[in-house]
Parts: structure tokens; sequence; C-alpha cells
């Protein structure tokens, strides 16, 4: 089927993943004691999708976020891309600007498996993702909490250093919170080709998480990947030049999330198959809120900022797109 072919390329590295690697880390301000050996997560795309000196990440991560506006309301769920930060990191921006570090204390971040078949949701093996800005913990409660429900698998370390779509959101996450950097956790969670009733039971699930306003739930998503590579051209040449065609329709599909509508979603994604990578973790995101507003909790979402990789004017041209946005409880 194209529309799955189109998301998620299965790519076997191995049966057998590598031995794990342990650290002696030190997590925390001073004072803190030395751990036991931990399982950490390697940054494996610093130096490639994003540069691996600190100093350098941190003064891009500031330049953009100084281009970037707050708007009313501390954000309590964002969506934002997951490329590499040449593209997609000014647009990011948009979204991590709404974070509010001094009430957030935990970070639930989705993102979508692009190399390995899932058709659940999946835990890290790690307790530590390291970036190059400095070490964030996985919240082990809650990590056990979901275990206890039997609807996650494990992934493998292979597996989590291999997917790029939640490490993408470390250094912003880190560069947000590091004014409360010793002060709270993560909760890296990867999504799978859910099914619209796995949705709506995982939304179900993280509706709770959710209505606390000290957490925070990154979703991650790229929008359109248009171009024969992406085996997607969708073209309504109603709307003049094929990039403005892509407009149209991811903004058709961002109004519709705005809508915090999880049908209306699923349906947009059924009569277009607009490759949206993270289609799922929104669609859980969605039916959260769904849950959440059966019992009158008031929410708005809005998105902030849209981009392109480039602009598609001949069938050989490839894009891909970004968009930024926050919900915001009331």
């Amino acid at each position: 089927m194209l529309f799955e072919l189109a998301y998620f390329p299965i790519v076997f590295s191995s049966f057998f993943p590598p031995p794990t690697r342990f650290y002696w880390t030190k997590i925390g301000g001073a004072g803190t004691k030395m751990s036991n050996r931990m399982v950490c997560r390697e940054a494996s795309h610093a130096g490639s999708w994003y540069t691996a000196s600190g100093s350098q990440l941190n003064a891009q991560l500031e330049g953009w976020l100084s281009q970037a506006q707050p708007t009313a309301g501390p954000a309590r769920a964002i969506i934002a891309p997951h490329a590499g930060y040449t593209y997609c990191g000014a647009c990011a921006a948009h979204a991590y600007k709404q974070v509010d570090p001094s009430i957030t204390r935990r970070v639930f971040i989705l993102g979508p498996s692009h190399h390995v078949p899932l058709s659940r949701c999946a835990l890290s093996p790690a307790e530590v993702y390291r970036t190059p800005l400095y070490d964030l913990r996985i919240d082990q409660k809650v990590y056990a909490d979901l275990w206890k429900t039997g609807m996650f698998e494990r992934m493998s370390l292979q597996t989590d250093e291999d997917e790029h779509s939640i490490e993408m959101h470390l250094p912003y996450t880190a560069k947000a919170m590091e004014s409360h950097k010793d002060e709270f956790s993560i909760v890296p969670v990867l999504v799978g080709a859910l099914s619209e009733s796995k949705e709506q039971e995982y939304g179900k699930l993280l509706s709770k998480y959710l209505a606390d306003p000290s957490n925070l739930f990154i979703i991650s998503s790229d929008f359109c990947h248009w171009g024969q590579r992406f085996r997607y051209t969708y073209f309504d040449e109603s709307q003049g030049e094929i990039y403005r065609s892509i407009e149209h329709l991811d903004k058709m599909g961002m109004g519709i999330i705005e809508q915090l509508d999880p049908i209306s979603f699923s349906n947009y994604l059924k009569k277009y198959h607009n490759t949206i990578c993270g289609r799922h973790p929104i669609g859980v995101l969605l039916n959260a809120v769904a849950e959440l507003k059966k019992n009158g909790v008031d929410m708005n979402f809005s998105f902030l900022n849209y981009a392109q990789s480039s602009q598609c004017r001949n069938w050989s041209d490839s894009s891909v797109s970004y968009a930024a946005g926050t919900l915001v409880v009331h």
C-alpha cells in the first residue's frame, strides 16, 4: 500500500542488537552522588543532523529562539519538526518559545518510528539520553507505570540510536529547560503505525498525564514529504506552483489539527494520504485531548510557523514541510 510504504520503509539493521553500553554517569547539580552504572543513549545524530559542539549548538538555538515570539499561555503540548536543524531549526523555535521551564517537570516526547516495523508504542532501554548541552534523565517511575499497562514494547538501544524523531528534540528540550535543568525528567515514547483504535487507547492512557500542568508533551512530526523519492506527488493545479499546492494541502491538515478532532484528522489522511510522518503521534495527542474535553477541559491549538525545505516547481524536485504549533490549556 503506497501510503504506508511512503511513511515506514522497513529496515532491519540486525536481529541481534550489540551489547549494551554502560557508563558511570553523574546526573544533577552540585552535591549529587555518583549513580550506579546507567545505560546511556548516545547523541548519535550529533555531528551530522546538528552540530556536536555544545557551544555552537547553544548559540544556534539561542539565535533561532530570539527570532520567535511567545504567545498567550504556556504550552501543554507542542508539535515541532525533526529534520536536520539547517532545515527546520528556525521553524521549531516557534514551538519551543512557548515552553515555560518554571512549571515543567516532565517532558513526554512522542516520535514516529522511521526504521523498524512497530504496531504499538515502545519505551527506551536507556536511563540517560546524552546531548551536546547536558544529559537528560528518563523518568523511571513513569516508565514503570507505562510498562505495567502491557501496552508497550521495549526497543533495543540500537533501534533507539538509529531513530532521529526523538533525538532531534533533545537539544531544544535541553535549551528550553536549561534554567531548571536539574528539576525535570523526560519520557521518550517511540510510536508505531497505530490503528485508529490504538491511537484512541494510547490517547486515553496518556490523557491523565496531559491533564497535569507540570507535564509537557512534544509531538515530533514533519509534514508533507513531496517528490518521487517519497513516492508522493499529489498536485492540485488550481493552486499554481507545486510548492503552493503542497502548502495548501499541509495547511488544510493543520487547520483540522487546530480543530482538535481526531476523526476529522483521520479522514483527512485517508482522503489525501498526506505524508505526515508523525501522523500517529499527532493522532495520540488529539485523542488525549478529546478525552480531556469530555471532562470539560478547555483547550486550543494554534500553529505558529510553517516552512518548506525548498520550493518545488518541477516533477523532479522534492521537499519536506515543517510546522510548529502549541496546545494551551485554559
